[in-house]
C-alpha cells in the first residue's frame, strides 16, 4: 500500500534526510587513503546520536552497522570492515540511514578516495546525473516508469549497466515502502505518482555488464565482472509542480572542498 504523507510528514522526513546528508558530509571528510570503513561507520554512528537520532541501518534485518559502505566494485549493501581499507583511486558508495521523530532518512553518494581515473570519475559523473534526470520526472500525474526510464536511457546511452535486481522504494516511517522505483523500464508504465508520495531514487550504475552477484555474507552485491559501480541516492517528495528533493547534495560538495 503506498501512503500520502501530509505536508507536516514531509517536512519530518525533510528534517531526517538533512541530517542524512550531514552526516554524508562529516563521513565525507574522513575519506581518505588508510582509513578503514569500520571507521567511517563509527564516525556515521557516533554523528548521528549526537544529533537526536539513531541508526535505520542498524539491526535492520539484521544489518550489523550504520552505513552501507560499497567499494569500487561493491555496489550496494558492502559491510563495514577493519580489514578493509581505502585506498588511492578507490570509490566508495556510502549509503546512511536515520530515525527520528517516527520517520526515517535514506540516501547515498559515491566518493573519490585521492584521484580516480577519468573512466571511473565519468562513472560517478553519469550515475549522478541518472539520479537527476529520474528526478526531474518524479512530479504528480507521471507514472514510476518515467522515472525508471529517465535513469536507463541516461545511463545506457554511455554503455553502462543498470542493476536489475534492487531498486529504489517509498520511504516513511517505514525504510522500505511501496512503491518500489527501478532504474529500468517503460514511460507511462507503473504506479501513478500523487501528490504527497516521497520515494527514493537510486541509481545503481554498473562500468560494464549489469550481472551482479550476491556474496556469501547474505548482504554484499557487486558486480559480476567486477568492474566499478557507482550508487547516488535522494529522497524526493512528489509534488504537482514537480519533485521536492528532501536530500541535500549540495552540503556534501561544499564538506568536500573545505
Amino acid at each position: 500500500m503506498i501512503y500520502l504523507k501530509t505536508d507536516e510528514e514531509i517536512e519530518l522526513l525533510r528534517e531526517n534526510n538533512i541530517l542524512v546528508s550531514k552526516t554524508l558530509a562529516e563521513v565525507g571528510k574522513h575519506i581518505r587513503p588508510g582509513v578503514s570503513t569500520k571507521e567511517l561507520d563509527t564516525v556515521a554512528e557516533e554523528f548521528i546520536r549526537a544529533h537526536g537520532a539513531v541508526p535505520a541501518f542498524l539491526g535492520y534485518q539484521g544489518f550489523p552497522a550504520s552505513l552501507c559502505v560499497s567499494v569500487n566494485e561493491q555496489v550496494v549493501h558492502g559491510i563495514p570492515s577493519s580489514k578493509c581499507i581505502l585506498r588511492e583511486g578507490d570509490i566508495v558508495s556510502v549509503d546512511c540511514g536515520t530515525f527520528m521523530k517516527g520517520f526515517v532518512g535514506d540516501s547515498a553518494y559515491t566518493f573519490a578516495v585521492g584521484e580516480v581515473a577519468a573512466e571511473v570519475w565519468q562513472l560517478m559523473e553519469v550515475t549522478k546525473e541518472a539520479l537527476h534526470k529520474g528526478t526531474a520526472q518524479a512530479k504528480a500525474g507521471n507514472r514510476v516508469g518515467d522515472v525508471s526510464a529517465a535513469v536507463q536511457e541516461y545511463a545506457e546511452s554511455f554503455g553502462y549497466g543498470v542493476v536489475r535486481e534492487l531498486e529504489g522504494h517509498g520511504l516513511g516511517r517505514k525504510m522500505h515502502e511501496d512503491p518500489g522505483v527501478p532504474n529500468y523500464g517503460a514511460r507511462g508504465r507503473g504506479p501513478l505518482l500523487k501528490e504527497g508520495m516521497v520515494i527514493c531514487i537510486e541509481p545503481m550504475i554498473n562500468m560494464g555488464t549489469k550481472a551482479v552477484v550476491f556474496e556469501q555474507d547474505g548482504w554484499t552485491v557487486r558486480t559480476r565482472d567486477r568492474k566499478p559501480a557507482a550508487h547516488f541516492e535522494f529522497a524526493v517528495a512528489v509534488r504537482k509542480n514537480g519533485p521536492d528533493v528532501l536530500t541535500d547534495f549540495s552540503i556534501i560538495e561544499n564538506a568536500l572542498k573545505n
